[in-house]
């Protein structure tokens, strides 16, 4: 049995697989299979349910039964109707303000779990696509340093080369394999990197443990960032699912109030019945019988004291009113701040991208001016090499530079409420 279970173990990595997924196709993937995202959904679906629930005393309801029984004497009423072989009764609200209020703040809270959700799809995408980005970011750098440790190793035959030859001394060889093997290091760490950037980004894609995700050359479209600060912070208030919701609980303990406040109004409601009674004892009691009774009106009543649970209510949603306004309020001011800082933010990013291509280009350049002198004779190829081994470094700087935009600019997207429309 042990020898089994070490067997499946081991070959559980054979199923692994690796999933090679656009940007849009993860964050797609994500909106439908992440656990917050179902969570959302499903407070959402029972918030909804409570609409229904508080709109049932406005809907009309028909009971039928039978109040048939044994009558010895007079006929006299069981729970309020005479015995009979059949009846049906009906009643709903016509008239019942504090039932409507609540009615009222049971869409209200709908609408608020709607936008929960929303929130939560926002911040599944933010999530898959930070992680996608890492993921990219960390293949990218160990293509790079996979092409450093190969200059590396040519650069080390050559050094050994001229050792033998006695045209460097030994010591060289020992810097060579120094820098050799501080790059198959990074290596190494990069490669872990990636693999681990990759797994968990299959892991919250809902991807079977081992599963790797393999990210493509996506970017952010640029179309979405907001051109200006002012825009950027006119759209993160705008769009803000974080103020809608307060809003909307806002709006929702408001109407609570009104109806605590309308608890003196009166009730009216609709009321109808239908009974088929039997002939048996009421002719005996009774001039005149009838067979089939029926009764349709309305019940009103009129609440002359109501005691201080609505008063001590609306202190309650006063109270709360309040603060959640201080709630809006606060929001507001922290949601203007972090849009500006978020926008200054891209904006940095692209000034440190610009000054790692330009770094970049300069060593490319110099990396061609030493090939043409060593087809010249003029510089010997380790000079080369090294020149490529700093060019990898150039480009790795540039990778980080690129990502740092990339997540400055999901981060403002995310601020201003259009990461959806940008990554889906």
């Amino acid at each position: 049995m042990l020898r089994l279970f070490v067997t499946v173990l081991i070959a559980l990595p054979a199923f692994a697989e690796v999933h090679t997924l656009t940007l849009q196709e993860a964050v797609n993937l994500a909106l439908k299979q992440s656990p917050e995202v179902v969570l959302a959904r499903l407070d959402e679906q029972r918030a909804r349910a409570a609409v229904l629930v508080a709109k049932g005393p406005f809907m009309p309801k028909v009971y039928g039964g039978s109040g048939l029984a044994y009558t010895n004497g007079y006929p006299s009423s069981i729970e309020g109707s005479a015995p009979a072989i059949f009846e049906t009764r009906t009643n709903m609200s016509l008239f019942n303000r504090p039932q409507s209020f609540q009615l009222a703040a049971a869409r209200e809270n709908a609408r608020g779990a709607a936008l929960d959700t929303q929130s939560k799809n926002e911040d599944a995408a933010y999530r898959t696509a930070s992680l996608f980005l890492d993921a990219q970011q960390a293949a990218r750098a160990a293509k790079a340093v996979a092409g450093e440790v190969e200059n590396l190793e040519r650069v080390g035959e050559s050094t050994r080369a001229r050792v033998a030859e006695g045209r460097e001394i030994p010591l060289e060889s020992k810097r060579a394999e120094l820098n050799l093997a501080r790059a198959r290091q990074r290596d190494e760490e990069f490669t872990a990197a990636q693999d681990y950037a990759e797994s968990s980004l299959a892991l919250v894609l809902g991807f079977p443990a081992g599963d790797r995700v393999r990210t493509t050359d996506d970017e952010i479209d640029r179309a979405h960032v907001p051109e200006t600060e002012q825009a950027a912070v006119s759209n993160a208030l705008e769009n803000s699912r974080e103020i809608r919701r307060l809003q909307s609980q806002l709006q929702a303990r408001m109407l609570d109030r009104r109806g605590y406040e309308s608890a003196r109004l009166p009730v009216v409601d609709l009321v109808a019945q239908y009974s088929l009674l039997a002939k048996h004892n009421y002719q005996e009691f009774f001039n005149k019988f009838q067979r089939n009774n029926t009764q349709l009106g309305v019940s009103i009543t009129v609440p002359f004291l109501v005691g201080s649970e609505a008063k001590g209510y609306m202190g309650q949603a006063d109270a709360d009113i309040a603060k959640m306004r201080a709630q809006v309020n606060d929001a507001r001011n922290r949601i203007g701040v972090e849009a500006a800082k978020s926008y200054q933010d891209v904006r940095r990013a692209e000034g440190g991208l610009n000054v790692a291509r330009l770094d970049l280009d300069v060593q490319r350049e110099q990396v061609t001016i030493l090939l043409a002198q060593l087809s010249e004779g003029r510089v010997p190829r380790p000079a080369v090499e090294q020149a490529r081994m700093a060019e990898q470094e150039k480009w790795i700087a540039y990778y980080d530079a690129q990502n740092t935009v990339e997540k400055a600019k999901l981060n403002l997207l995310r601020q201003t409420g259009t990461i959806l429309a940008a990554l889906k």
